[in-house]
């Protein structure tokens, strides 16, 4: 089963390549995706790697928890699952 990781602190610099590159020295990639802004297209400084197995989940925090990638230490670990978020309220009414 697979296992999703949110990566912080990713460099700028850094793309979904890269990333995949990096985690794939702990195993399968199954997915590696920077988080964008929506309104300025760049890079929001984090980002969700999924890996194919658990183990592999520890392996890559074990192994990149603190190394650098493209100058900025990574901060890895288990994803938590997205909360719900209060509606949004609106002002038009």
């Amino acid at each position: 089963m697979s296992q999703t990781l949110y990566v912080g602190n990713v460099s700028y610099q850094s793309t979904d390549e890269s990333l995949a590159a990096a985690f794939s020295q702990a195993g399968t990639v199954v997915s590696a995706k920077i988080v964008m802004d929506k309104f300025t297209g760049r890079s929001r400084g984090f980002a969700f790697v999924e890996m194919s197995t658990a183990e592999e989940a520890q392996k890559a925090i074990d192994l990149l928890d603190g190394k650098d990638l493209d100058g900025r230490p990574l901060k890895v670990n288990i994803a938590r699952p997205k909360e719900d978020r209060p509606a949004r309220r609106d002002y038009n009414s």
